[in-house]
């Protein structure tokens, strides 16, 4: 029996959400599914070290290759990376993390992937309910909504999924 068009269901009942919270030492990632029951279930999650002992262009190609291979490995359908947080008190820090985002930008692009930034506010708000919410906090409700036995750590893991989980609220 053919369904009208308008109610047609899509062959792919689940989405990959690839999370990425950038940075220069570690970079957190993972993988959830968004199934359209509503169900969520991580696929994988962790960090991608990379060694200080290396130059700022060593540890950029490092990061590049790394993302590449995961990419290839999980085959996201889409990507949210953390946009990059300005404070006055940490201008250092912004700008470093924005030579990861720029990487990480680009090996999302050569994947033909969709991205999508998320500022680090409502990340927050959209998983702790409050987008002042503290890495603790933030571990805690990644570990909540995920069904954890206990919070994800180091933070960048947990980080990481947050932003995957925020991405779906929105793909819902």
């Amino acid at each position: 029996m053919s369904l009208p068009r308008s109610t047609r269901v899509d062959s792919k009942s689940v989405i990959r959400i690839m999370g990425i919270d950038p940075g220069l030492l570690r970079t957190g990632y993972a993988c959830i599914e968004l199934h359209f029951n509503g169900a969520t279930k991580i696929v994988e999650a962790g960090i991608l070290k990379l060694s200080p002992k290396k130059t700022v262009a060593s540890r950029l190609c490092d990061l590049d290759e790394d993302l590449a291979a995961l990419i290839k490995e999980l085959h996201p359908d889409r990507v949210a990376v953390e946009q990059v947080f300005a404070h006055t008190k940490h201008v250092r820090t912004a700008i470093i993390m924005a030579h990861a985002r720029g990487v990480i930008l680009l090996a999302i692009a050569r994947a033909g992937l969709p991205l999508r930034e998320i500022a680090p506010a409502t990340i927050k708000s959209a998983v702790a309910g409050n987008g002042q919410a503290t890495k603790r906090q933030m571990q805690l409700a990644v570990a909540a909504q995920c069904g954890l036995a206990k919070p994800p750590s180091p933070a960048d893991v947990a980080d990481a999924i947050a932003i995957a989980l925020a991405d779906a609220r929105r793909v819902r």
